[in-house]
């Protein structure tokens, strides 16, 4: 790797905050649940805190989860209210923040507070185990298309404004700079949901990985591009960082998750189906700025 794109990444990273990341992530969470009786409580506790968490877990979480009397609104500010599907109280059915459990499907709460309440995903994650992995996958998606729609950028124009980031398209040097950057960007986000320590110190590890690996997989990419059909033009370029995003994310995933990464040939295998993806992505965007022109 060339000391210039060294000296990019260098730049690129000096615009990332981890220390706002640790504000979010910690800011504090309070959940109500509403139930008919402790029964129906119980239920609810033992999806939210389920029964392998550690002892100090669930002291962590006795001022975030709590009990509330039938159809009495909380006391206290709350951040989501979830009800048991058969008691719904009358004053929540209108509260944006609140949520129905269902007990045949309580996968469906965490999709429906996720789709309404983003801004609370991270925490959310942190703190309360059903939400980790789902917010993980998004988190692994969101960057992967950040990346496929930066490549894009340059070349088309009209792409820029859909680009949602900390930092303006212009100030990057090169695609390597952004891309690794906005891996680490990742980095910190899937530390923060999987309730791992987030920063440039506690992470140097998988930071170091992620900036020795921006070449690494890039030849890999060459290697496949030859034996998979791709098409011409951008979709190569956009396919290419796409799937190098998810398979960094994934392996990422995975290390907090259980303690260790994607195997070598766990992310070529990853890298094939992630360039499938990142192709129809690519040429999905293409065709919508076509549209837009």
């Amino acid at each position: 790797m060339s000391l210039n794109v060294i000296q990019h990444i260098k730049e690129a990273v000096a615009n990332l905050n981890p220390q706002e990341m640790r504000d979010h992530a910690d800011r504090p969470l309070r959940l109500f649940l509403y139930a008919n009786d402790d029964y129906e409580y119980r239920t609810m506790e033992d999806y939210f805190a389920p029964p392998q968490l550690s002892e100090g877990k669930r002291v962590e979480l006795i001022p975030i989860l709590h009990r509330a009397s039938e159809g009495a609104s909380p006391t206290l500010p709350y951040d989501l209210a979830i009800y048991f599907d058969r008691s719904k109280p009358g004053d929540l059915r209108q509260n944006g923040h609140a949520f129905p459990f269902d007990p045949d499907n309580p996968n469906r709460t965490v999709e429906e507070v996720l789709k309404h309440r983003r801004d609370l995903a991270i925490p959310l994650a942190r703190h309360i185990f059903p939400f980790r992995e789902p917010v993980a996958q998004r988190i692994i998606k969101k960057i992967s298309k950040e990346n496929a729609l930066f490549s894009l950028a340059t070349a088309l124009p009209d792409v820029i404004p859909l680009l949602s980031l900390p930092w303006a398209v212009g100030e990057f040097a090169s695609d390597t700079a952004f891309l690794t950057a906005n891996q680490i960007r990742m980095a910190f986000f899937l530390a923060a949901a999987s309730d791992r320590e987030i920063g440039y110190k506690e992470q140097r590890g998988e930071i170091g990985s992620i900036v020795l690996g921006a070449f690494g997989w890039r030849s890999l990419a060459r290697e496949l591009v030859g034996k998979i059909p791709l098409g011409g033009g951008l979709i190569p370029k956009a396919a290419i960082a796409y799937a190098g995003t998810r398979v960094v994310g994934l392996s990422l995933e995975r290390y907090f998750r259980l303690g260790y990464g994607y195997s070598r040939a766990e992310r070529r295998e990853a890298y094939i189906e992630a360039l499938d993806r990142g192709k129809a992505l690519a040429a999905s965007l293409i065709e919508s700025v076509r549209q837009q022109r």
